[in-house]
């Protein structure tokens, strides 16, 4: 199966479900025989959802792009190298169009933190295949890339547990 026509789908804002709400869609494409790939830009650590890629693989591939630890304040020279590495390899994945479902996930926190520029993401925006679904996640998505997307979607946190010191839980979080 191939999808006609992709489109651009954005999940932002300070709430929780936005990596999730893509890994939901990669789970459907999945489910219907596409293929799908995910970019984690920041994300180095092991989570569950590399445990899932491993089990879905071929059809769903994860790689990460980012440090081990996370880091606060200005991004280190590893962390603007990292980004860069990992946003080259999802724009030969994109263009070379072998996959039917893309998730830059993060990729706008990254645009904010200057590790790659919002151009870079609307030129690849524009030349990205026709059947190609691509999904861009994370806080502070930019006004630019609002405009050119189908769907956006901003998650608001209204109540989360983290704010009562309660840490991200294995599966359920993590």
């Amino acid at each position: 199966m191939r999808l006609k026509k992709g489109l651009i789908e954005v999940y932002t804002g300070n709430g929780k479900g936005k990596t999730t709400a893509a890994l939901g869609l990669a789970m459907r494409a999945v489910g219907h025989g596409l293929k799908v790939y995910i970019f984690q830009f920041l994300k180095g650590r092991d989570s569950s959802e590399l445990n899932t890629a491993k089990a879905l693989a071929p059809n769903l591939v994860i790689e990460q792009g980012g440090s081990k630890t996370l880091y606060k304040g200005k991004p280190s020279d590893e962390d603007i190298r990292l980004a860069h590495n990992l946003f080259k390899k999802s724009q030969d994945i994109i263009l070379k169009g072998d996959y039917d479902v893309v998730v830059l996930d993060e990729i706008n926190v990254a645009i904010h933190l200057g590790l790659i520029s919002v151009e870079q993401v609307l030129s690849l925006i524009e030349k990205k295949p026709e059947h190609l679904e691509l999904i861009l996640t994370g806080r502070y998505a930019s006004p630019e890339i609002i405009k050119v997307a189908h769907l956006v979607t901003e998650m608001t946190k209204i109540k989360h547990p983290y704010d009562e010191g309660v840490e991200a839980r294995k599966g359920i979080e993590d």
